[in-house]
């Protein structure tokens, strides 16, 4: 096959008040018409920003200081043309933009317009590019919302953004950038910010749509089970260099530079051995945590859980449509019948897909949303009282013990605050200590988290993505809790920065004494922190055992779609695209019998014994024919 896409030596500037950044310097990789091409590295390798070159749209304060992009048109005989010498506001980059080379961004939600249809926002790429009427138009967007995969494409016209999951909002994307049938398509992170089962929907979505279109992919990410899935060449960046190339067997087989070992070595893999620990490519060892023990903290108890969680049930009520809000309510049953127990100073996963009720558990268990009937019952040593029932001092005096990690360390932290002011607020809200000791306490904190204390005059904008979910953790650890619910603390980092977070984590657990509610959607994390695991789908807990016992004997038919939908770094252990597509299994009234959950039937959280226990319908008896 034929060169599609040279990159020759490009290199790329940023004019900057505090100086020149070279962002990207001498990378060259070529992009074969019809292949696979992965772009690995972490955030600040430069990748993105070889892929905004590709495409024309560097942001102002940047500019290519050398190099060539050559593209191949093969429509034309093979000519060729430098997009690195064309002006990207010209009428030619503009053609090639959206018509020949077309991009899907990482964030859908931010890349969708939310004041237009998905309709108008598709067919306008194609109105750009195409001489077709409005009518038209339409009928090839909803000919390629069929080909996404789009349950009724022609409904789908006139949706808007916010009434679609993650996943449809990615194929949304997708459609988008392959509406002109473009020969390369750059994917960026395309997957980064969705579950495993949904993640591996999309992936086989695009390798159907590569084989039918015969495009070229560059797919850009830090995830090398995905790359280890869907590429067929690989080149690693480090710091605005290629630091190695080659094939899939190559890159994982047989890795030479020393960064390629360590990432792989990041990665959170199902066959690491007890006590093994993940090694992060600059690891953090946390400081001394005299100020932070706490001599009251009882000692674990197998006994008596911390916290136990009783029949939980939350539900959001929406209005329908209608003049002045007057169409009938619609109840959305967001948690269902939840119980579950934590045991001081252990880790129990909470995971799941997005919208089956995992963060909305954590905030009801914060008290920061209220209930709708179950029992929240929390032990701190001498007494037992149910959460739901606190209020005023006393619902302030235990919430001091529990205390949540958000999963966005972008959004959760106060932009217009200084780090020692996002720090010290649980501290001064609470009524601990007086500014030299509140001040002592935060130092003691930046240095648990492996910060320096020079940073806290900065403000969170002056801090990469995993020192600033450092920072959150430092917040949530400033009263000394005695439950930490982590909220998907990891899912936006990159697999070094997530190793340094989890093993941070790790090791705080065991120096503090700390018990963890640790949400996530990716297994292999859930596998490396956990003690035991609850598996959560469709607003129930459908499973829940000790972490050995899940992924040894897993029972319910969610739990086994979710372990097979997880993608390993190992080219030999690829998954199952078409199975996987085809499977139902998020679907309850789709799970075979005894699993079978429909409106109006009966179940129960069966127990199977040493701790191992899983739903079904109706009596327990039923699951005899599983077990």
């Amino acid at each position: 096959m034929s060169d599609l896409l040279e990159v020759r030596d490009l290199k790329v500037e940023f004019d900057l008040p505090e100086g020149v950044i070279r962002a990207v310097n001498g990378v060259s990789f070529n992009v074969r018409a019809g292949s696979v091409v992965a772009l690995v590295g972490e955030s600040g390798s430069g990748k993105s920003v070889v892929s905004q070159a590709i495409m024309g749209i560097l942001p102002d304060s940047a500019r290519i200081a050398g190099g060539q992009i050559v593209l191949s048109d093969p429509a034309a005989d093979g000519a060729t043309v430098d997009i690195a010498a064309l002006d990207p506001r010209s009428r030619e980059m503009r053609m090639i933009r959206g018509g020949r080379v077309s991009i899907i961004f990482q964030e859908p939600m931010t890349s969708l317009s939310p004041l237009h249809t998905i309709g108008d926002q598709i067919s306008e790429a194609l109105h750009l590019h195409r001489d077709v009427d409005r009518k038209t138009g339409l009928e090839m967007t909803a000919e390629m919302l069929r080909l996404v995969r789009f349950p009724d494409p022609v409904k789908a016209l006139d949706t808007f953004p916010f009434e679609l999951s993650g996943g449809m909002r990615q194929r949304v994307m997708i459609a988008m950038a392959l509406i002109c049938r473009p020969a390369l398509l750059i994917a960026d992170e395309p997957t980064t910010a969705l579950d495993v089962t949904v993640q591996a929907r999309i992936l086989k979505l695009m390798a159907d749509l590569r084989a039918e279109f015969g495009m070229a992919m560059l797919i850009i990410t830090h995830d090398l089970g995905v790359v280890a899935n869907v590429a067929e060449e690989v080149v690693v960046m480090y710091h605005g260099k290629v630091v190695e190339s080659g094939t899939i067997d190559h890159i994982f087989r047989h890795p030479e530079h020393p960064y390629l070992k360590a990432l792989l070595n990041a990665v959170p893999r199902f066959d690491m051995k007890p006590g093994e620990r993940l090694v992060p490519i600059r690891a953090i060892s946390p400081g001394k945590v005299s100020l932070l023990e706490r001599k009251d903290r009882p000692a674990a108890d197998k006994d008596t859980p911390l916290l136990s969680v009783r029949g939980l049930r939350k539900s959001f009520t929406t209005r329908k449509t209608g003049w002045f809000g007057a169409g009938a309510a619609d109840a959305h049953v967001a948690v269902d019948d939840v119980s579950f127990d934590i045991y001081r100073g252990e880790c129990l996963g909470l995971v799941g897909e997005s919208g089956c009720g995992k963060t909305t558990t954590g905030k009801v268990i914060m008290r920061a949303i209220s209930t709708d009937a179950g029992e929240i019952f929390y032990n701190d040593g001498e007494r037992t009282v149910d959460l739901l029932l606190q209020e005023g001092e006393a619902l302030l005096r235990y919430r001091r013990n529990i205390q949540f990690i958000f999963q966005d360390p972008f959004g959760s932290l106060n932009p217009r605050m200084t780090v020692f002011d996002i720090i010290s607020e649980p501290l001064v809200i609470h009524k601990i200590g007086d500014r030299d000791a509140r001040a002592e306490m935060v130092k003691e904190l930046m240095r648990l988290v492996g910060l320096d204390v020079r940073f806290l005059r900065r403000y969170p904008h002056s801090f990469s993505g995993g020192q600033r979910q450092r920072i959150g953790i430092a917040r949530a650890l400033a009263l000394k809790p005695d439950l930490l619910i982590c909220d998907e603390p990891v899912s936006a980092l990159d697999v070094s920065i997530q190793a340094q977070v989890l093993n941070l984590l790790k090791d705080l657990q065991a120096e503090l004494g700390l018990t963890y509610l640790f949400v996530s959607h990716n297994l292999a994390v859930i596998d490396y922190i956990s003690d035991r695991i609850a598996v959560m789908c469709a607003s129930r807990l459908v499973e829940l055992a000790p972490r050995d016992a899940l992924f040894r004997n897993p029972v319910h038919p969610y739990t086994k779609a979710l372990l097979a939908a997880v993608p390993e770094p190992n080219p030999d252990r690829k998954l199952d695209f078409s199975a996987l597509s085809a499977s139902r299994s998020s679907q309850p009234e789709e799970w075979p019998e005894p699993f079978t959950i429909a409106p109006g039937v009966a179940t129960t959280f069966t127990d199977l014994g040493e701790g191992h226990f899983v739903r079904v319908s109706g009596s327990a008896e039923r699951l005899e024919i599983a077990s």
